[in-house]
């Protein structure tokens, strides 16, 4: 009985938001255009939440780049285009120091030795769906506590820098729609 009542509740969802499941999400025409995949992150470098880690932990921050990404890509893609952006691997910016004791097992010390990686495929098509570019990208970010940053309580603005540097460079300036 509560299957029925959750597949029923999906469906009214999914039919009020639009008939596209990105709808029922919040994420809008954006992620019809974009499509953001994780290829194995539990093999990522560094994507934990704390010294241990947790998957809870690592699938929020994931879910929470997806969002930028789909949200941001939007702003630079032309009209008709489509992105896919497989992420394959990615290391946050900062790390665990564990010698500095138990009270710091879940505090990330962000500093120039530990700069964000985000190791990336991707597939930009235009309208008819011919290939216009693709490739593998492996973004640094050697400079990124020089870069004055906007939102200093988000924890992962230099992941979010880093990506929006790339679209930039890689689909052009954002359109003004």
């Amino acid at each position: 009985m509560t299957t029925f009542r959750i597949l029923l509740t999906m469906g009214l969802v999914l039919a009020g938001a639009g008939r596209h499941p990105a709808m029922a999400f919040g994420l809008g025409a954006a992620a019809i255009r974009t499509t953001v995949m994780f290829f194995e992150p539990e093999k990522f470098t560094d994507v934990r939440d704390g010294y241990q880690g947790s998957d809870a932990g690592r699938d929020a921050t994931l879910a929470e780049l997806k969002k930028f990404i789909i949200q941001r890509a939007a702003r630079h893609l032309a009209p008709g285009q489509r992105i896919t952006i497989t992420v394959t691997d990615l290391d946050l910016a900062g790390d665990f120091e564990p010698w500095r004791g138990p009270q710091f097992d879940d505090v990330r010390i962000v500093k120039d030795l530990y700069p964000p990686r985000i190791n990336l495929v991707f597939q930009l098509t235009d309208a008819e769906g011919r290939v216009v570019s693709q490739g593998k990208r492996e973004l640094r970010d050697l400079g990124f506590m020089m870069k004055l940053s906007i939102n200093h309580h988000d924890l992962l603005r230099h992941e979010k820098d880093l990506l929006e540097d790339w679209l930039r460079a890689e689909l052009g300036p954002a359109n003004k729609g």
